[in-house]
């Protein structure tokens, strides 16, 4: 299953998603899980042995709805998935902090990446499932979690919108320095997933880079539960 996960990632079209990453901030890729896989990440939110912590979104103020986070071991297709997208992705990120003029590096590999959140107390594993019901909604925010963060994030639809919900659309709101902020929404289809910035995207302007901030939250669901996965990258204090 892990060879195959991985598979699936590496044969995306990274030269297109690269280009709408640094063109828009986003990008939406096909298909990465089966309808079986994704019916079984549904099933498994009721368990509880895999999770660490469950949280009430709605105790916090931070929307309406329900998420749990994966404690480590990972299970083997979060694994995979987590240790394929970073090896793509760190080439974006490394290319971004180019733009920036920064000099440090994101490393190759995942685990040393996570050595490096260790280093700084960042232990936590943050990959999570996500669950809305009727009116269920996330606040915008971003999920840093500490000092140290990788700057993408991919998100999964596990479910089936305009079957099993409507609504919840991926929401996100770009902070353009001395203008109006610029939202997006986006849809899924079950098992198609969505990369997006942690914290902010490099914008070319008259006088080079800067940055532009990104926040992301969930539209209202307006009927049924929606499931999502979180692949997030960077360990929690």
């Amino acid at each position: 299953m892990s060879q195959d996960i991985k598979t699936r990632v590496n044969n995306l079209n990274w030269e297109s998603i690269q280009e709408a990453l640094d063109k828009q901030g986003f990008a939406k890729l096909p298909a990465i899980l089966t309808k079986e896989e994704c019916e079984f990440f549904i099933e498994l939110y009721s368990e509880e042995e895999p999770y660490r912590t469950t949280i009430n979104m709605t105790k916090y103020r931070f929307g309406n709805g329900e998420y749990k986070y994966f404690s480590y071991p990972l299970p083997e297709i979060i694994q995979s998935l987590r240790e394929s997208f970073y090896l793509e992705l760190a080439k974006t990120a490394n290319r971004w902090l180019g733009y920036l003029k920064k000099t440090e590096q994101f490393p190759d590999d995942l685990q040393d990446f996570l050595t490096t959140c260790e280093e700084d107390e960042q232990t936590r594993p943050t990959p999570l499932i996500l669950k809305y019901e009727t009116g269920g909604f996330n606040c915008l925010h971003q999920d840093l979690y500490g000092e140290i963060f990788f700057p993408f994030q991919v998100v999964i639809a596990l479910n089936q919108r305009d079957k099993d919900f409507c609504g919840g659309e991926s929401l996100f709101v770009e902070q353009i320095p001395r203008a109006q902020s610029r939202g997006h929404a986006i849809t899924l289809e079950q098992g198609s997933a969505l990369i997006f910035p942690t914290n902010h995207r490099p914008v070319l302007g008259k006088r080079g880079y800067h940055k532009h901030t990104i926040r992301h939250g969930v539209s209202t669901v307006t009927s049924g539960e929606r499931y999502g996965l979180g692949i997030i990258f960077h360990d929690s204090k």
